[in-house]
Parts: structure tokens; sequence; C-alpha cells
């Protein structure tokens, strides 16, 4: 059994292992508002605190930023480390499949940046 016949049994109409039909399921997750904003405040500050993402994301409400975050926790790409303290700590850091797609992410910020006026920038 080939990766072509997986995709067929999935439903794509083509042969091509790199048929672009497995981007379907990361591209929803990825498409999702502020989730590659998480993943790149992650990506360029390391262990971060829930407090911390917020700062970087002033519009977000906190239910949308925790419901974008526990998605990328089920996704395997954020891991999410709760300490019993009082008054509870929760940090969060990209896993090694978040720090790949950090990576793979990028080239694309830059090429963003580089189509920005950096005066209408935030």
């Amino acid at each position: 059994m080939g990766g072509s016949e997986a995709l067929a049994e999935d439903g794509c109409a083509c042969e091509d292992p790199a048929c672009h039909c497995l981007l379907a399921e990361p591209m929803e997750l990825l498409g999702r508002k502020y989730v590659m904003d998480i993943v790149c405040v992650v990506a360029n500050h390391g262990t971060v605190r829930f407090g911390e993402i917020e700062d970087h994301l002033p519009g977000a409400s906190t239910s949308t930023l925790s419901t974008r975050l526990d998605e990328l926790v089920e996704a395997g790409l954020v891991e999410r480390e709760r300490y019993a303290e009082i008054p509870p700590r929760v940090e969060y850091e990209l896993s090694d499949e978040g720090e790949q797609l950090g990576e793979r992410l990028e080239p694309l910020v830059e090429w963003a940046v580089e189509r920005t006026d950096s005066e209408n920038c935030c």
C-alpha cells in the first residue's frame, strides 16, 4: 500500500503523493484567527506564559487565545506545562514539530515583511 492509495481512500482525486490535499488539515488549523500569530510569538520568545502571548496580541480575546492554544496543544505543535503553584503558573513552548513549523514560517514572514509598508505595520 503506497501513499497514493491512502489518499484515494481519503477522497483525494489525484494519485500524486505530494498532492495539495495533504495541506487541507494543517491549513484548516493554521488559517484560524491568531494561530500563526501564536506560533510566531512562541517561536520568537521560547517558553512564554499566557499573559505574554496576550501582550503580543492585544486585539485577541482571552477566550479566543485560550481556545487556540488548546487547539495547538491538541495538534502537537505547542506543549503546555502547568506548575503546582499558587497562583497557578502555566507556560507554553513549541514542540519539536512546532519548531519545525516555526522555521518553515520564517520565509513566509520575511516575504510578508518585504511586501508590507513598514510605516503601516504594527
